[in-house]
């Protein structure tokens, strides 16, 4: 499990390099990737499709990508751009991780 910890403003370009560096990494053999948005003031919506669409590829592969950090502000652009039923999303990367802990637990 890998986390990707982002901040600033990010454009749609910068969004795209987010997304290539989840494509290297899946192509690494990393299934589980937390990427946390805590530092993030804003996105531009026109970056969270090719985002959606890195997650599909982890999910193929048998693992996932869980958003973590998001503020209220960010979570209604990720809304809006259609991807609230798309990714797990949780207040801080610790929450992420622990989620993909449980996902590896044997069932007792």
């Amino acid at each position: 499990m890998e986390t990707l910890m982002l901040e600033g403003e990010l454009a749609e370009a910068e969004l795209l390099q987010v997304c290539e560096e989840l494509s290297r990494r899946l192509h690494r053999g990393v299934r589980q990737v937390v990427v946390d948005f805590a530092e993030v003031a804003h996105l531009d919506y026109r970056g969270v499709r090719p985002l959606m669409a890195r997650a599909e590829g982890f999910r193929r592969a048998g693992g996932d990508v869980k958003l973590s950090g998001l503020s209220p502000y960010l979570a209604a652009i990720f809304r809006a751009a259609g991807a609230h039923d798309r990714f797990e999303m949780y207040p801080h990367m610790n929450d992420a991780r622990a989620a993909f802990a449980l996902m590896r637990a044997p069932f007792v």
